[in-house]
């Protein structure tokens, strides 16, 4: 299947284009991890597939309207697990 054939089918079933939807995804596993570990914002970035911390940074701003670590402050689960070892 060509490449033009699979975006107009992703699409139709998905109702956005593969690489929306694969931002879309990042962006919500950095979510998790925001709430749920200690890593940086640059090593999140790494985890889900962002090149760098300032590419999540505008992603999630554009998502949610909020920085990172604005996120975490908010959304962070009182059973945070930390993340040394890692």
């Amino acid at each position: 299947m060509s490449g033009r054939t699979f975006a107009r089918r992703f699409r139709d079933e998905v109702g956005m284009s593969p690489g929306r939807w694969l931002i879309r995804q990042r962006v919500f596993r950095a979510r998790e991890l925001l709430e749920t570990t200690e890593l940086s914002v640059d090593r999140i970035a790494g985890e889900v597939g962002f090149a760098t911390g300032a590419s999540l940074r505008q992603h999630l701003h554009e998502a949610i309207g909020v920085a990172p670590l604005a996120y975490r402050r908010t959304f962070r689960s009182g059973s945070a697990v930390t993340a040394a070892g890692r």
